[in-house]
Order: structure tokens, then sequence, then C-alpha cells
């Protein structure tokens, strides 16, 4: 009887089976192509990206040889076009080269790289705000108080492993303008840090001491 019953309720649960299928086939169908046309995009893709970073590194490697065999022109728009590109890895390399070397005289046009890389550049955080320090640092001796505050607030306000950098940048900066009080505060903020270089701990110590002192 009870070899019956499950005959019964096999031959049952097949038939739920092929009613189902045969109700749903187009459905079934759509969603088997669906699935297939997902893994064949992200494939694609990623062939794509690797390609594409592909020719980003060639270009950024041509454009170094291009400068080193002096054609500074060509190395500078290729230069300019990595980091056009929003690269994580090349754009970055590219600024820091054009820097470096000196390649664009106009500081509003760098500034514009440096806004394509920290706005629009997917990266990681430290890296960001790397960038953000770097923009601070080129343009700390020309731009006034609030303009230098303003590139830094974001990595001030983190807990980034370069926040010690950007508040010792600020605290220089108001020494260098001889606003001794601004300068203060600045250092004693990176001496109050849990996590600080030890290398600007150091000298923000010594400023403290030699030349800040009560």
């Amino acid at each position: 009887m009870d070899e019956e019953l499950s005959i019964i309720d096999t031959k049952t649960r097949n038939e739920k089976i092929k009613n189902f299928l045969v109700l749903n086939k187009k459905l079934i169908f759509l969603s088997i192509t669906v699935l297939i046309f997902i893994i064949l995009g992200f494939y694609s893709y990623q062939i794509y990206q690797d390609k594409h970073k592909q020719r980003i590194s060639e270009k950024f490697n041509s454009a170094i040889i291009e400068y080193e065999k002096g054609n500074s022109s060509k190395s500078t728009q290729a230069l300019i076009e990595v980091i056009e590109d929003r690269n994580s890895t090349y754009s970055p390399l590219a600024l820091y080269f054009v820097i470096d070397n000196n390649l664009i005289e106009s500081q509003s046009e760098v500034n514009e790289l440096f806004n394509i890389l920290i706005d629009k550049t997917s990266l990681e955080n430290e890296i960001k705000y790397l960038i953000i320090y770097k923009k601070a640092l080129y343009n700390a001796d020309t731009i006034e108080e609030n303009d230098l505050l303003l590139i830094l607030k974001p990595l001030i306000n983190s807990e980034s492993v370069w926040k010690s950098h950007g508040l010792y940048l600020l605290a220089e900066y108001f020494f260098s303008k001889n606003e001794k009080q601004k300068a203060k505060d600045f250092f004693n903020q990176i001496i109050s840090l849990e996590s600080v270089n030890q290398e600007i701990l150091r000298e923000s110590q010594k400023r403290l001491n030699r030349d800040l002192s009560d």
C-alpha cells in the first residue's frame, strides 16, 4: 500500500512539474536567455576593460619615452589624455609626472586636471586624499588662506593617513605668514592625533618648542 502511494505521489509530482514547464516555457526560455546575455555581457565588459587598461598603459609608457627623447609637447598631450581617461592607476601617475617635470605652465590648467582625478575618477580613498594633499601643496604658495582651507577640508575632516600632512602644510603656511596662533593650533592638532606620521610629529614638536612656546 505504501509503495503504491509513493508511486502515485511521484507521478503526481512529475505531472505538476511537466505542467509547470509547459505553462511557463516562454518565461523560462526568456529567463535563460537573459541570464546568458548577462554572463556574456559581464565577460565582454571584462575583456573590454582589460584591453582598455592595456591601451592606457601603452599610451602612458609611450608618453614617458617621448619625454625622454625630448618631445615634451607630444608627451604632455598624451599624458593629458591619460588623465582625462580617468583610469585609477595611470591617470594619477600621469598627473604626477606632469607636475614633477613642469610640463604645464598654467596653474589653472593643472588644477583642472587635479579636479578630474578628485571629482570624476574612481579611486581608493587614500589615493584620493593623497591627490588632495598634492593639490594643496601645488597651490600653497599662490592662493589665499580660505582657498587652501577649502582644498584641504575633505582631508582634514577625514581619518586618512595623509591627515597629518595636510595639517602640517596648514601649520607651516600660517607660520610663514607670521600668524603664529593659527600655526600653533594646527601643530597642536598634529600632536593630538592618534595616528600620525612620526617625522611630521617630530617636526611639529620642534616647531612648538623652538618657535611657538609661550
